[in-house]
């Protein structure tokens, strides 16, 4: 076995996630480092926060390998004191090289997508923004059918087991007890595609950050037509995270074919970056609530003295 070079790496990712199949807005591939530089261990994440930027470099790894860019806009400046320039400054100090694999991980065949579109049972899957001027099935997002009729919440439920758990759950816009079979999935960030999951004749769709302005006019779509899509909203990354020990295994997989001794590990960093719901309980038809305190009115609810 060989040892790797950061340049060999990076042949081995293109091979796996082509740059050519990331979005034209993307920033994928070698943020930091030299691609003459030995390679003998790697550590996958989806964010390269500072938390995880640490472990990299007090974990002694050659490289850090994240889904999400450290540099996705441009900046005029890496001074240590800033954001993205303390974690060039640390990556570089350390001998850490960075890399990323975003959209183009997204689209290409046994990527983000389909990791999540698998982990539901999806059969007969198709993009649902096919990627132009690449090999069928590479695309943004994934439209399939399920075995068997489930209801919405069965979804919804079945996603909370299979998902990392996150402090936001999983929610739903919709009719939890719709019956669907045809369903579209899209890891991240998905409100930006309604046309293409309506197209698609997908019942429910699955994804993130789901705002709500988009969240319900599309429902308010919906409601005029027949009722679909319903919505089920999933963390950010959880929802990409379920990728990372499929894309270690297909690095480690090349690796091994191209003769190269390599020690991956997956970051087990939570990099969620919520900490604490407060739940609410919802009110009962007819229920009043409590009017809000004015200013310098008495807390009811604060001990009074005798």
């Amino acid at each position: 076995m060989s040892t790797a070079t950061v340049r060999t790496i990076i042949h081995l990712c293109e091979q796996l996630w082509p740059a050519a199949y990331a979005e034209s807005w993307d920033t994928v591939g070698l943020a930091v480092g030299d691609p003459d530089a030995p390679v003998r261990s790697i550590l996958l994440a989806l964010d390269p926060v500072d938390a995880v930027v640490a472990e990299a470099v007090d974990g002694g790894y050659d490289m850090l390998i994240t889904h999400h860019p450290l540099l996705l806009r441009g900046v005029t400046s890496v001074n240590a004191g800033t954001l993205k320039g303390g974690a060039v400054h640390a990556l570089i100090r350390a001998g850490v090289a960075q890399f990323n694999a975003h959209t183009n991980a997204d689209s290409a065949l046994g990527g983000v997508s389909d990791v999540l579109a698998e982990s539901l049972g999806l059969t007969d899957t198709a993009p649902l923004a096919p990627t132009a001027e690449a090999p069928a099935g590479v695309g943004i997002g994934r439209v399939g059918t399920l075995s068997a009729v489930q209801t919405v919440e069965d979804l919804a439920r079945r996603l909370a087991e299979v998902l990392d758990p996150t402090v936001t759950g999983v929610r739903i816009a919709g009719d939890p007890a719709a019956e669907v079979t045809r369903v579209a999935v899209l890891g991240g960030a998905g409100d930006s595609l309604f046309d293409a999951v309506r197209a698609s004749g997908a019942e429910v769709y699955i994804t993130s950050d789901l705002r709500h302005h988009p969240a319900s006019e599309a429902r308010d779509t919906a409601h005029r037509t027949d009722d679909t899509p319903h919505l089920i909203d999933i963390s950010h990354w959880a929802a990409e995270a379920l990728w990372l020990d499929r894309a270690a295994d297909q690095l480690a997989t090349a690796a091994e074919d191209a003769g190269c001794a390599l020690d991956i590990t997956v970051s087990r960093t939570r990099t969620d970056p919520w900490t604490l719901r407060i739940d609410q309980p919802l009110d009962e038809p007819g229920a009043t609530r409590p009017a809000p305190l004015g200013p310098g009115a008495a807390d009811p609810s604060a001990p009074t003295e005798d």
